[in-house]
């Protein structure tokens, strides 16, 4: 059967899945915003076709040769992540940058929660300056997202805090 005919083959929910888990993939990686990861999912769950299908990952990179795999971080990676984002609550933006500059280097595992949760600090301490101090009321989520971050870390998954600029990357 040449390719041409596979790709007009209706396709089984064991077919989408890992189309979705490469679609999540890409989305933790920052390579797809949430909009566009909403649609593409509502695509593949709704794909016909194989055809359909691929479409929905045709400028998805695979992943570079020589990254290292998702899991394969150290306990200490893992550690010193979710450090990071446990010292952006007595620290604000500090603790978490100086991480990123002492273990980043080592670790992009560790460099990427870093970012994440200076540019989550960042975003915060944005809000409560443009709003005159009032802003200061969100920092009681804040560390209620920071300690939701800091246990994804520990267990070795991504976490992208909503509605942050991100001009650290």
């Amino acid at each position: 059967m040449n390719s041409q005919a596979t790709g007009h083959l209706r396709v089984s929910d064991a077919e989408r899945e890992p189309v979705i888990e490469r679609l999540q993939t890409a989305y933790a990686e920052g390579r797809l915003d949430h909009d566009e990861f909403d649609m593409r999912t509502h695509l593949a769950m709704t794909a016909k076709t194989r055809d359909e299908l691929a479409v929905v990952l045709r400028d998805l990179a695979p992943p570079a040769k020589g990254m290292v795999p998702a899991g394969a971080e150290t306990g200490e990676d893992r550690v010193l992540a979710a450090l990071a984002h446990g010292l952006a609550i007595p620290t604000v933006f500090v603790g978490p940058l100086v991480l990123m500059l002492v273990s980043g280097k080592r670790s992009p595992y560790v460099r990427r929660h870093a970012a994440e949760a200076v540019n989550f600090q960042l975003t915060l301490l944005l809000v409560t300056i443009v709003t005159f101090g009032i802003g200061g009321v969100v920092y009681a989520v804040a560390w209620i997202a920071s300690a939701v971050a800091a246990i994804m870390a520990l267990a070795g998954a991504d976490f992208r805090y909503p509605w942050t600029l991100r001009p650290v990357k």
